[in-house]
């Protein structure tokens, strides 16, 4: 499954990317919870999502760039138009850092609000990123790269579970991916659980695993451990390729 998801997805990105198929060969979350301050620029894929919403709000997601000209978010992040913020580490200190208005959004057309299933979203740039040592792509694994275990999670949401605003500075946390542990679960998500996470506030940042993205911030459940004797959260991580085939025709 995991492999036939991950073809899925290379093809419809492809197609969007570039124009034509590649050759054949629940609550949203966010916030970095118990994590640490991550060092200046060591992301630079890293971007903000800044949403415009039809009643004049601005809201903030996290995303990564793909390209010089495309960002992927998270579904759920929706808005009336988008801004991304590249090259950023401190939200309070923007200079240096580029802001591109979105030209276009591609949402995987099987993304489902109340499962979270398939919680992708590709913002195509007005223009292109000029690409600097604060602002470059990440990869994207492929097929051949098997199961991550070990990963980690950045964004600029808040950073306790009581806080109310988001970090100034990019925060950073690991996780270690286990089963999701519910109906179909590891068709669609990779999933973590523990004290140390995520939560509102900034989803739709990568999963890194290895310098490579396997999937992206997407939800948090609650739940009570009975060895803990203490809620802790079983975050969800939206399948890169989490595609229906028929994105790609």
């Amino acid at each position: 499954m995991y492999s036939t998801l991950f073809i899925n997805c290379l093809e419809w990105l492809h197609l969007i990317l570039f124009g034509k198929r590649r050759d054949p060969q629940m609550m949203h979350a966010g916030r970095i919870i118990g994590g640490k301050e991550a060092t200046p620029h060591s992301r630079p894929y890293m971007t903000v999502v800044e949403r415009h919403m039809s009643n004049g709000r601005i809201t903030y997601c996290g995303g990564f760039l793909l390209r010089e000209d495309f960002v992927m978010t998270a579904a759920h992040c929706t808005g009336s138009s988008y801004k991304v913020i590249l090259g950023v580490h401190n939200r309070e200190q923007l200079v240096n850092t580029q802001k591109i208005s979105v030209k276009k959004t591609f949402p995987n057309e099987g993304y489902d609000n109340d499962t979270y299933r398939n919680d992708i979203l590709l913002l195509k740039l007005n223009l292109k990123a000029e690409l600097t040592s604060s602002v470059s792509p990440i990869a994207l694994a492929g097929p051949e790269d098997g199961e991550p275990q070990m990963c980690s999670v950045a964004g600029w949401g808040r950073s306790e579970n009581s806080g109310k605003n988001l970090t100034d500075v990019l925060m950073e946390v690991n996780v270690t991916l286990g089963p999701c542990e519910f109906e179909n679960g590891d068709t669609y998500f990779y999933c973590s659980t523990g004290r140390d996470g995520i939560g509102r506030g900034d989803s739709g940042g990568p999963l890194v695993c290895g310098n490579q993205v396997y999937g992206l911030v997407s939800a948090k459940i609650e739940h009570f451990d009975i060895h803990l004797q203490n809620n802790v959260g079983l975050y969800l991580f939206a399948y890169m390729c989490s595609f229906d085939c028929r994105l790609c025709c």
